[in-house]
């Protein structure tokens, strides 16, 4: 918990910025309009100040980790992004002299972490009182399986028709926004990942670890970068990009976890 904690909040949100500055206002300066740069940021900045949550037990499951573990860190930082998401956006953000409204910033935590984190809560104990618990586990929350998957490409498919055109329009700038997030998310596995290692966890725990900081939680940062700063700016252009190419980076960061599950047992062994 020491290194989801360390990593996803003191590391990632800081290391975006930076990747994201030095990418937009310096290397590609000559390629990219100042305040087009700055809205670019202004997006990279709210997907790296929130790490995932649903989608990590996807990958979690899909590299054999440990569930109990992956659900108490995405528990965990649940609670902490409703104190830590706001006052890191406006300070990455502040550096930047861009200024956002606290109330949006706030609201938005309620909408997409309060909410769904209540009703979870509520929902447990009114059936676990009323049914049972066997009932809740296995009969109540297999029906949402797929709740997750429908709910991406229901968001694919409601943005779709309002960034599409932009996205297909401008392709060189597209391309300019994936690298420096393809690096920090490559960037935040592998501290994640190599300090699991170096503190001899094993791989079932390691793994999970990664994913949690390397993915983001999308849906905010879109839904965040629409109330800033409206749905066809620079800045909802970069979440959108940042949700379009997790999913084949996190495959990719997946396979390595699954063909590097050798070097935890070697070390195990040791």
């Amino acid at each position: 918990m020491i290194i989801t904690g360390v990593t996803n909040w003191l590391i990632k949100p800081f290391t975006m910025y930076g990747i994201a500055a030095f990418s937009f206002c310096v290397v590609f300066k000559g390629l990219i309009p100042p305040e087009l740069a700055r809205a670019y940021l202004a997006g990279a900045v709210l997907l790296g100040a929130a790490p995932c949550m649903a989608m990590v037990f996807v990958w979690s499951h899909l590299t054999k980790g440990n569930l109990a573990y992956t659900l108490v860190q995405v528990a965990t930082n649940d609670l902490i992004i409703l104190i830590g998401f706001g006052p890191i956006v406006a300070l990455s953000l502040g550096i930047s002299d861009i200024s956002v409204p606290w109330m949006t910033l706030f609201l938005s935590v309620v909408l997409f972490v309060v909410i769904p984190l209540a009703a979870g809560c509520i929902s447990r104990v009114i059936i676990t009182k009323n049914r049972s618990l066997e009932y809740f586990e296995n009969t109540f929350m297999p029906k949402f399986n797929n709740i997750t998957i429908i709910g991406f490409l229901l968001t694919l498919i409601i943005i779709s028709p309002f960034q599409g055109q932009t996205i297909i329009g401008n392709p060189i700038n597209i391309v300019l926004i994936t690298i420096p997030l393809v690096i920090q998310t490559f960037l935040i596995f592998f501290i994640a990942y190599i300090w699991s290692k170096l503190w001899k966890l094993p791989h079932d725990v390691a793994a999970p670890a990664g994913m949690i900081g390397a993915s983001n939680f999308f849906e905010l940062a879109v839904a965040v970068a629409i109330s800033l700063f409206v749905l066809q700016s620079g800045a909802t252009v970069t979440t959108v990009v940042g949700m379009l190419v997790e999913v084949p980076i996190m495959l990719t960061l997946m396979r390595i976890a699954n063909n590097t599950r050798g070097w935890f047992e070697v070390g195990k062994q040791d």
